[in-house]
């Protein structure tokens, strides 16, 4: 069918146009303007439809000629219409019907009554006054030139007050000139990825078993990874000088998934590695703050800030959509670094530099971490109670820092897989250890995140897998017994 074949729309473009035609007489114009593109591109006016002529609709309309002829033009230069003189308007064949509405592409847990994901913070308690409060002050406070393009390396106000809070929380040696406000830890890793590929590095080690996102990160920047093993002191390091490797990602504070922290003695010798090859310790500090039984452990960066690139973030401790986090690097990296960072997103909002510089400045954050360190610390008893009252025996390990716990149950509760599936039909979602790398040993060994949890949900949680797991029990005896 031809585009000359199409009937004009008639009362049909009086009918969608109307309530623009109804608009204050100042903006009348622009909206007849808007509501003749937007039916266009939500296809109520279809490619090919011929308009009425500019006096028909006028008079449809009761608006001036004018008012349709400048709307007909301003349409057919922008391309949704076209003119043939003496052949009147028509609907161009440029455009597409446009998409319903924008997709979310969030990450989002999977549908079960309780998830143990790992790693996820308790959004909940988010401090909506306090920062709420922070964000009017700084608005008060912030001058004009302020919020023009910042310092690709962060506000200094911001970097001067984490150099404090690091160097008192996490005893890192930090100078404001050396630190890098990021997006969160992710742009860290990325950001180093592409400058030690620039340097000719392509190959980082990551720990296994480890988070999976650090290969991913490092895949971007075009640097492949190696797994390097990680026992109950560390990460390997003769995998490290096996394979020639320069740099490696660790979580030495509190190892991730693992939950140990590094030993002294394996600190020093990841050190000394990295000293014999003039080599690079990417330190991924991603829950630093969170000790429950014991002191917290300083950061490996405060050795030897030349060989070991530090980095965290606000994602456990306020929310990960903050997208907020820092990166302290060696002065032999800074420049190639900020460079980076620059040509990569020109800097963070500085509005939202400014208003975690006013909550860390005024004790807000500290007063944060208490809130959030008594609230886990139950929920983790509450979890280690659960465990051992439905599954006695089993070994927890972990516990004495982090969002997360590893937990070994007794062998009669195998296969693995047979008891992660038989949980996941009674709606509880559990992650083996064996999703994060290697497998490591026989039996159900699970990672078991609470903070997100309360402790009525963990109980609610343990509870529906024990009975889950009994069914397995009962079906696997009454099997061997045919």
């Amino acid at each position: 069918m031809t585009s000359g074949s199409r009937q004009e729309p008639g009362t049909a473009a009086w009918e969608l146009l109307l309530p623009a035609a109804s608009a204050p007489a100042r903006s009348r114009g622009r909206s007849l303007q808007s509501a003749l593109r937007e039916a266009v591109r939500a296809g109520q006016l279809a490619p090919g439809t011929r308009l009425p002529s500019s006096r028909a609709l006028a008079a449809d309309l009761g608006v001036s000629r004018g008012l349709v002829t400048e709307a007909y033009e301003q349409l057919t230069a922008e391309g949704y219409l076209r003119s043939d003189r003496g052949a009147g308007t028509w609907v161009g064949g440029a455009v597409r019907k446009a998409a319903p509405g924008a997709r979310d592409l969030a990450p989002r847990p999977v549908h079960a009554r309780v998830d143990f994901i790992a790693g996820t913070p308790d959004l909940s308690l988010f401090p909506r006054a306090a920062w709420a409060a922070a964000h009017r002050g700084v608005l008060a406070e912030l001058p004009h030139h302020a919020l023009g393009y910042p310092d690709p390396r962060g506000l200094p106000r911001l970097r001067t007050a984490l150099a404090e809070l690091l160097v008192r929380r996490r005893g890192v040696v930090a100078d404001p000139e050396a630190i890098i406000v990021c997006s969160g830890v992710a742009q860290a890793t990325a950001l180093l990825g592409f400058v030690l590929h620039a340097r000719g590095v392509r190959t980082v080690g990551v720990e296994d078993p480890g988070s999976p996102q650090h290969g991913e990160l490092f895949a971007s920047a075009g640097v492949a990874t190696v797994p390097v093993p990680v026992d109950d002191e560390g990460a390997d390091i003769g995998v490290l000088r096996e394979h020639g490797l320069r740099a490696v990602v660790t979580t030495p504070a509190h190892q991730f998934p693992l939950g140990i922290g590094y030993s002294a003695r394996r600190r020093a010798g990841l050190l000394d590695w990295a000293r014999s090859v003039d080599g690079l310790i990417i330190e991924d500090d991603y829950d630093g703050d969170f000790r429950y039984d014991r002191a917290p452990v300083g950061a490996l960066q405060g050795l030897d800030p030349e060989h070991v690139a530090y980095t965290g973030s606000v994602s456990k401790s306020l929310a990960p959509g903050l997208r907020l986090g820092w990166l302290l690097v060696p002065e032999s990296l800074t420049d190639e670094v900020v460079a980076r960072k620059r040509m990569m997103d020109l800097g963070n909002p500085a509005l939202d530099q400014a208003l975690l510089a006013r909550f860390v400045e005024r004790g807000d954050y500290d007063r944060q971490l208490r809130r959030c360190q008594r609230a886990y610390r139950e929920r983790r008893d509450a979890l280690v109670a659960a465990l051992d009252r439905h599954f006695p025996g089993t070994e927890v390990t972990g516990i004495a820092a982090g969002l997360h716990v590893i937990a070994r149950l007794p062998g009669r509760w195998g296969p693995q897989e047979a008891f992660v599936r038989r949980a996941a039909a009674a709606g509880v979602a559990l992650r083996p250890l064996s999703d994060y790398g290697s497998a490591t040993g026989s039996g159900v060994c699970l990672v078991l995140g609470y903070a997100h949890l309360t402790p009525a949900r963990i109980a609610e949680g343990m509870r529906l897998v024990a009975g889950a797991a009994q069914e397995l029990d009962h079906a696997r005896v009454q099997s061997t017994r045919r």
